[in-house]
């Protein structure tokens, strides 16, 4: 009778085994390219060349080490279901934008390493639902700007590292709900101090010295320290350009007041023509870990169907012998 129970305890671990690789596998263990601690719940994809987050990571990871690979972007699913998650090192990839509700259930975040990235602008409110945040990395972009109450949710925020983008100022009450900040970094950026909405970071600086390490080596553009800046100094109300390009309104009056025929035909470029119609690129390609996962799941597939057949046989041999 030990034959039939032996088949049986077979096809079950090959079920098991395949239905686990059918779903994709991010772990070295389970044939995927991360390193995966069961104890520590530590996931480390760093320096494997990524252009996509793996899929299927652990919902109990701790901690996810994604820096030194090639992600350009990031879909608004790329966390889900990792909640449980305290640290995120995203450094020195190649990111661009971050979609709004990237961060959104990371609920128990504490650690966020950006830098080293290529990001212009943040989207607002990012970083809301971070509330436990306590070291915040956005060093080594090219952020022009950023938007209001960005950091407003942060209240648990220790450190805040802003250095070497192309900032040339901060909103208004940019770092006020900032109460628990002991260390920010400033400097390397263009600080436009003949602006006088440079006066809240320069006030703001002067309140902090001694108390938020960091802040007094933030310099204007003439090498000024900000700190040391005037209401006479900055004594002008600047605009700055937005980043769209507005279409002037002579062009569209007169647009509006010529016949067909006395309008020129405008090339439009094929990548316009593409966005008008709707076509988008796809956020990724696969990488060569993703195909290699791929085949691996096919080839576990044809094992499986040829072990089962296996069994099969087995089991009715054993019976035609009973």
């Amino acid at each position: 009778m030990m034959g039939p129970v032996l088949a049986a305890c077979l096809l079950i671990i090959l079920s098991t085994a395949w239905i686990s690789q059918a779903n994709g596998a991010t772990c070295k263990k389970d044939g995927g390219v991360c390193t995966c601690n069961d104890q520590t719940k530590n996931v480390d994809c760093s320096s494997k060349g990524l252009t996509a987050i793996p899929s299927n990571i652990p919902t109990d990871t701790d901690r996810l080490d994604l820096q030194s690979n090639k992600l350009s972007s990031l879909p608004r699913t790329a966390f889900h279901n990792l909640n449980k998650l305290t640290f995120l090192s995203l450094e020195s990839n190649q990111l661009q934008t971050l979609p709004e509700g990237v961060f959104d259930q990371l609920v128990n975040l504490s650690k966020l390493y950006l830098q080293d990235n290529e990001l212009k602008s943040l989207p607002s409110g990012i970083f809301d639902k971070l509330t436990k945040l306590t070291d915040l990395t956005l060093s080594q972009n090219k952020l022009q700007s950023l938007p209001h109450g960005v950091f407003d949710k942060l209240t648990n925020l220790n450190k805040l590292w802003l250095q070497n983008n192309q900032l040339k100022r901060v909103p208004e009450g940019a770092f006020n709900f900032l109460e628990k900040l002991t260390r920010l970094q400033l400097y390397g950026n263009p600080w436009d101090c003949s602006c006088n909405d440079i006066l809240y970071l320069s006030k703001w600086i002067r309140e902090k010295e001694g108390k938020v390490n960091g802040i007094e080596s933030a310099t204007c553009v003439n090498k000024k320290a900000v700190l040391e800046i005037t209401e006479e100094e900055a004594a002008e109300d600047c605009v700055y350009p937005n980043t769209t390009t507005a279409i002037p309104t002579t062009i569209i009056t007169t647009l509006a007041s010529s016949n067909d025929d006395d309008i020129p035909e405008l090339p439009v470029p094929q990548e316009n023509f593409q966005k008008f119609l709707g076509y988008q690129e796809p956020d990724h390609l696969p990488t060569q870990p993703q195909c290699l996962m791929s085949i691996s799941g096919y080839l576990g597939l044809m094992m499986f169907f040829v072990l089962i057949s296996a069994a099969i046989l087995y089991v009715i041999h054993f019976l035609k012998k009973a």
